[in-house]
Parts: C-alpha cells; sequence; structure tokens
C-alpha cells in the first residue's frame, strides 16, 4: 500500500502488533509499520491509563461543564467552566485540522494508529470490567485522531499561553465587565517563576574521556506531574530495520520523549528561555477595541465561545464568552499587572502554536544513531517547544542544546523595543505600536519569526555538559556559554541550587571516571544542598539565642538533623524547609552574596551577627517553630511520615524535597487534612543509561508506577521501589525481554 500524502486521511483498515510486557507492566511494542506501531501504543496506555486518557480528551475538547457540571477541574488548574473556554479557544476546529494536516506520513500512521488501539480496548474490555473511575461515565467515548492534535497542542502552549489562560478569559475591553468565571485567581509572578520547578528536571551527560570505557552516559531526574496530562508513561518501540527506542511519553503521543537506542540516550530539562513576548499595545483613543500600529488603527478581533454547562438538575444550559485578540495574539488582564484601560492592553503572543513539528521531532531524536543526525534533527527540524535537550552517544559525545522555539527579536532591536515595566518583572514585554518591534523573519529558521535552530546555544564535550533548569549559561564551567539575547540565555545570574549541587560533586571528583554509582548516589543521596551553605551560620545565630525558650525546640532539631531527605531523616528537615519559606527574601541574608566571577561558590552563608538579619533570622524561625509545633509531630517523627504517595489506602512513605533547597531528588508535595505532605510532582522517569560493545545498559524507574488504575498490579509496584531507592534494570534487548520472570505476550491483529 503506498504511503498517504501528508494531510490525507489515513484509511488502513489492518493493523498489527505485538507486544510484550516485562515486569512493572513496561510494554514492548513490536510491529512491521507505523500503523501498528500506533496501535500497539494505543492499546497499551489504554490497558493502563483508560480514565485518565479519557478526562484529559475530556478536557482539550473543552466538554468538561457539560458531563460533569461547573463543580471540578481539569489538570491544568483550571475550574471546569473556565477550563472548556480555554481548550474551545485553543483547538478550534481549524487549528486542529491545520495541525493534522501539516504531518508528514509516518506521524499521521502511528496517529490513526494510536485511536484504532485505543478505541480496540475500549470496545474489548466489558464495562462491568472497566476501573471504576470511569466505569459508567457518559464521557468514556472512542478515541478521534482530532483528540490526538487537541492533546498534543495542549502540551505545546504549557511554556506559553496555558501559563496565562486566567488572564486570557478575564479580558474584556475597559467597563465591559467579564462574566464571573474568567475572574484571575491565581496568577502570579511566583507561579510564573514556578514553571521550571513543578516542570523542572536534572541532567548529566558524561563523554567518553569520564566514564570507564570511553563511552557515554546519561542521567535523566524529571521532575513532573505525577497525575495527569503530564505523567510519563513507559515503553520500548521497535520498527524492524527503522526504530528500536526505549523510556517515557506523555499521555497521547505515540513516540518517546526521553529516552535510548541502540546508539544514543537522551533527556529534557525545562529552559529558561522565552516561547512567548508580550506587546503592549497603544489604543485608539477613539475606541478601546482598537490599537495602533505605526499609527494605523486596528480593530482586534472578537470571537465568542460557547459551552454546554450541566446544571445541578441535570439540564444543559449554554453559556458563552468573548475572547479578544490582536495580530500578536489574545489580549489579557492581569490586574495591577496587565490592565486593560482606555490607553493600553496587553497581547500574548506564543511561538508554540505554530509549532506542528513537534510529533516529527521527537520521531526523528528517537531514529538518529549518532549525536551529529540527532543534533541535525533538532536543529533543522526545530519542533522542542520549551526544553534543553542533554545527550551522549557510545562514541563518547556529550551534548547540551538549548534549542527550543525562541522569539526571534534581534539584541539591538530588543533594546529598543523593550517594556521596561514587563522587563523588571522578568517579562518578555515588547512595544506593540511599532511595527518593527514585532518578531523577525529568519530564512534559516523552521518557522517564521523563530531564531534559527543554529543560532541558539550548543556545546559539545568530551567530559560532561548538566543543566538543572539553569541558562545555557554553566552547563559546563570550563566553556561558559555566552552573549545570547536575554531571551534565549542569560549569564552573570545565579545558578539554582541543585545545578550548584552538581556541579560542586562534579568538581571534587577530582578527574576520575563519573561513575553509574556516584550518578545514582547524586539522586539517591537526598542531600540538602541549601543547608550545607547556611546551616552552620544558623546554628551560631541559635546558640547565640539559647536563653529564647520558644526557638529551643527548633534550633534542637536543626542542630540534630543529618541534612538530607531520607525517610528516616528527622523533623530538622521540616523546621528547615519552613524556615526557608518564611524568610521574606533569601537573597537579603547572605553573608557572601553572588559574585557572577564565582558563580559556583557565591552566594553561601548568613550574615547572622548584622543586626537586621538576625531580626529577619528570628522571625523566620519562630514562624518555623510555630507551623511545626501546630502539626502536632511527636519529636521522634521522621520525613517519611510526613510526606506520603497515597495508593488507595497504602501510605507510601517518600523520599526527597523541595528542589529549591537544592535537593537532587526534587520532589513537589501539598499539605492535605492530615498534615502530611502528599506528594504531587517531582522525580518522574528516572533513567540512567551506560553502553557497551552489545548497546545500551541502563536502569530506572517511574516514580509513580504505570497505571493511574487502583486495580491494576502496576498501580503502585513503581513507587514502592521509588520509596526505597531501588532502581531497576530496563530490559532493552529480545534476549533481556525474553528473559523476564514476569513476561507476557500479546498478539493484536484488527480488520474492519
Amino acid at each position: 500500500m503506498m504511503a498517504s500524502p501528508a494531510g490525507a486521511r489515513d484509511v488502513r483498515t489492518d493493523y498489527k502488533a505485538e507486544i510484550r510486557w516485562t515486569s512493572f507492566g513496561i510494554p514492548h511494542i513490536r510491529a512491521a509499520d507505523e500503523h501498528g506501531l500506533g496501535y500497539g501504543i494505543g492499546y497499551a496506555y489504554a490497558r493502563d491509563n483508560l480514565c485518565l486518557l479519557a478526562d484529559e480528551v475530556l478536557t482539550v475538547r473543552g466538554e468538561r461543564a457539560r458531563f460533569l457540571g461547573r463543580e471540578g477541574q481539569s489538570s491544568t488548574g483550571l475550574d471546569n467552566v473556565r477550563s472548556d473556554f480555554f481548550f474551545r479557544w485553543l483547538n478550534a476546529d481549524e487549528a486542529v485540522a491545520g495541525f493534522l494536516d501539516s504531518q508528514p506520513p509516518a506521524i499521521r500512521q502511528l496517529l490513526s494508529g494510536y485511536v484504532a488501539g485505543f478505541n480496540h480496548y475500549l470496545g474489548e474490555v466489558a464495562t462491568t470490567k472497566r476501573p471504576v473511575a470511569c466505569r459508567d461515565a457518559d464521557w468514556l467515548r472512542p478515541l478521534q485522531e482530532e483528540d490526538m492534535a487537541r492533546l498534543v497542542r495542549r502540551l505545546l502552549v504549557e511554556g506559553g499561553i496555558g501559563q496565562f489562560s486566567e488572564a486570557m478569559l478575564a479580558a474584556a475591553p475597559p467597563q465591559a465587565a467579564a462574566p464571573t468565571p474568567t475572574t484571575v485567581t491565581s496568577l502570579s509572578l511566583e507561579r510564573l517563576r514556578g514553571f521550571a520547578l513543578e516542570r523542572g528536571s536534572n541532567a548529566i551527560a558524561v563523554g567518553g574521556e569520564r566514564t570507564e570505557n570511553g563511552k557515554g552516559r546519561l542521567l535523566a531526574n524529571p521532575h513532573f506531574p505525577w497525575s495527569g496530562g503530564l505523567r510519563f508513561y513507559q515503553m520500548h518501540l521497535t520498527l524492524p530495520g527503522k526504530l528500536d527506542v526505549m523510556g517515557a511519553a506523555l499521555p497521547g503521543l505515540p513516540v518517546v520523549n526521553i529516552g535510548f537506542n541502540r546508539h544514543l540516550a537522551w533527556t529534557h530539562t525545562v529552559d529558561t528561555s522565552s516561547h512567548f513576548t508580550l506587546h503592549r499595545l497603544a489604543l485608539d483613543p477613539k475606541d478601546p477595541t482598537r490599537y495602533l500600529v505605526d499609527g494605523r488603527s486596528l480593530p482586534l478581533r472578537k470571537t465568542t465561545l460557547s459551552i454546554d454547562v450541566r446544571e445541578p438538575d441535570g439540564r444543559l444550559s449554554k453559556q458563552s464568552h468573548d475572547i479578544y485578540e490582536s495580530t500578536f495574539g489574545p489580549l489579557l488582564n492581569w490586574p495591577g499587572m496587565l490592565d486593560w484601560n482606555r490607553q493600553h492592553a496587553y497581547a500574548l503572543q506564543d511561538v508554540n502554536l505554530g509549532n506542528t513539528r513537534v510529533l516529527q521531532q521527537w520521531l526523528a531524536m528517537n531514529q538518529a544513531s549518532d549525536l551529529d543526525a540527532f543534533s541535525a534533527a533538532i536543529q533543522d527540524i526545530q519542533g522542542i517547544p520549551w526544553v534543553n535537550t542533554l545527550a551522549v552517544d557510545d562514541r563518547g559525545s556529550a551534548l547540551y542544546m538549548n534549542a527550543s522555539l525562541v522569539p526571534n527579536v534581534p539584541l539591538e532591536r530588543l533594546g529598543e523595543c523593550a517594556d521596561q515595566a514587563l522587563l523588571g518583572q522578568g517579562l518578555p514585554g515588547l512595544d506593540g505600536s511599532r511595527g518593527d518591534c514585532d518578531w523577525q523573519v529568519d530564512p534559516e529558521a523552521a518557522q517564521p519569526g523563530v531564531v534559527a535552530g543554529k543560532r541558539l546555544p550548543a556545546l559539545r564535550r568530551g567530559d560532561f555538559v548538566q543543566n538543572s533548569n539553569d541558562s545555557a549559561w554553566m552547563s559546563n564551567p570550563a566553556t561558559p556559554l555566552t552573549g545570547y539575547s536575554p531571551l534565549v540565555s542569560r549569564e552573570g545570574r545565579p545558578l539554582g541550587a541543585r545545578a550548584r549541587y552538581a556541579l560542586a560533586q562534579l568538581g571534587a571528583h577530582d578527574g576520575q571516571p563519573f561513575s553509574e554509582d556516584f550518578l545514582t548516589r547524586l539522586v539517591t543521596d537526598n542531600r540538602v544542598y541549601l543547608a550545607d551553605l547556611v546551616l552552620d551560620d544558623l546554628l551560631a545565630f541559635c546558640a547565640s539565642r539559647s536563653t529564647d525558650q520558644e526557638l529551643a525546640g527548633g534550633c534542637a532539631a536543626l542542630a540534630a538533623w543529618d541534612r538530607r531527605a531520607e525517610l528516616d531523616s528527622g523533623l530538622g528537615l521540616l523546621y528547615f524547609q519552613r524556615f526557608v519559606a518564611a524568610l521574606p527574601k533569601l537573597d537579603a541574608v547572605w553573608l557572601h552574596p553572588f559574585d557572577p566571577q564565582d558563580p559556583l561558590h557565591t552566594p553561601r552563608g548568613i550574615a547572622w551577627q548584622d543586626p537586621q538579619v538576625a531580626r529577619q533570622l528570628e522571625r523566620a524561625l519562630r514562624k518555623a517553630a510555630s507551623e511545626v509545633e501546630a502539626a502536632r509531630w511527636p519529636e521522634r517523627t521522621t520525613w517519611g511520615q510526613i510526606q506520603i504517595a497515597r495508593r488507595g489506602n497504602v501510605q507510601i512513605p517518600i523520599p526527597g524535597g523541595d528542589g529549591r533547597m537544592g535537593i537532587y531528588n526534587a520532589i513537589q508535595s501539598r499539605q492535605d487534612a492530615d498534615g502530611r505532605l502528599e506528594v504531587v510532582g517531582g522525580s518522574s522517569y528516572i533513567q540512567l543509561v551506560s553502553f557497551d560493545e552489545k548497546g545500551p545498559v541502563a536502569k530506572g524507574l517511574l516514580a509513580f508506577s504505570q497505571s493511574s488504575e487502583p486495580a491494576s498490579p502496576y498501580f503502585k509496584d513503581q513507587t514502592e521501589l521509588f520509596s526505597r531507592q531501588e532502581w531497576q534494570t530496563l530490559p532493552f534487548t529480545r534476549e533481556q525481554i525474553d528473559a523476564d520472570p514476569n513476561l507476557l505476550i500479546l498478539r493484536l491483529r484488527d480488520r474492519h
């Protein structure tokens, strides 16, 4: 059968795949073509996460309020009504069709196969045997190919308009009240700056100069949500002669996002680049729904969205909302920050709204046979949305690339066009009244208005490169990456504590090989690097206040603490975490402030003998003590009793902690009704990949386990491994797979 041209709807009706499941429910999917491979992926994913994907599809279709009513929220954090309006706008029919029409045949076939596989499982499993969470749900419906595009587009805008959805829905002309459901409630600078923490990662790519056998070695430690639409899934994909790749993918994707193949391994970390710009519009004095560009008055485009809402009595009501857009993008209203008044308004331009190449990008990376082909694919296709890429190969090279999509505003133009008020808040703002301040077209770029791939930061070395969500600057201190537009990368700024911890450990290794044990311990030691920088001084301050009984308990706990976030670490960790959170500004208390000439060793220490600093320390310690003591934890409480993952009625203790404190095993948790910290994100798919003469040698795990279904045997098995910090061998060769004691084989075929 001849391949369909790009954009043509696939009419193939014969799908075949073989799935070999090994321990912990990892599917190894083999097929003769992309149709079959996608078919196997969709079937395997539905078996493990049927309700999760159906719920996410409900979200990206903009139909939550129709089926679930006003109460509740999607995995984006938006309530059902706002979520539906946002996704009706994002995934308008023409945008979804345009995305699908842009896909090359191989991707289109993977997508159609995935849909067929998911629907095969849905039709095969009896209603009574479906997961309880969606067993009788009228929103559990067959998947459509358009749903795949909707899921991908949701992921694309995570680094841009997805962060401003509330502000977009709150935008209305002056004196025109926005409907109640669009009130901005949670948008803040702190939340925007926390994106890299919540979607962050650690990565170290080691070249052959620092391994025992001269081949590459990679540590991948992405920090992602433990639930919802960004929950990783392990899988191994094989098309004989074309593809053999293992790793993890996000829901609804028929390609591996982070993984390894026969010759190379790679991972991603959320970057610091700008993937959007804000444009300050000068409004027409005669009409606040028109704006001026080079003196010319242009109308805002108004789109009226309509959704169905299920009311408490079961009837469906209609609700509508207007979205306003300029040529740059949708208007925002963030009170006190991005106000729409009679003089000015702000529009957001998201570079990834035009990214139709993301699946093609990862497929090319999956298929690359060496770092030359790998890096060329990234630079040429330019489909990576908002992450750095670090990789190694079996020839001993290590690669760092800050090669995501970034708006092309040349440095000299940026100086003329920057909105200083927004820049002062850390937001990429431009003058929207001048046409020459818009994004510039580079003929060598894959998409109009973006920086060409070859002009973005890249570093290839034989020793190592690393990243923990800082800019490209200190990927390897021996070769600083400098001179880029601040929209791309910024040098001369303090490194995050996780990066400093990694660089300190790498630098102290005295020229020895960076062994697998060494890289594993970076994560499993759960060292709190910030404590190494400040705790001695904090304890000296405690000693100077030894007669203060209000501080005595907390100071004693800090002194007894092992400076780790292990399961058996004591209450000192909780006191330290609350103390750091209670400090109004850590930068104001450093004994040795940041020095751009010494970024690896500064800032450090607390200037506790300074009276102003002493007052801040005392207030923060009192607040921390008050909060910890209010929780009434017994004196011998351990961290494993405080931080947990719930799996049904089982509470699994979880090591690690807040990455801002320099804990490489970064974990995000939220306090529950019992006062415990329940994990919501952090270390997710971990892989440590080396190479020998036969190919990859890999170990790792999926911290939250393969399945989101409580009845599945793969609902908590790897979470228990993560609790014990036991990384497992990842079977890659056919011999390793067939030797697995829990091997289960299924041969699928679907004829319509």
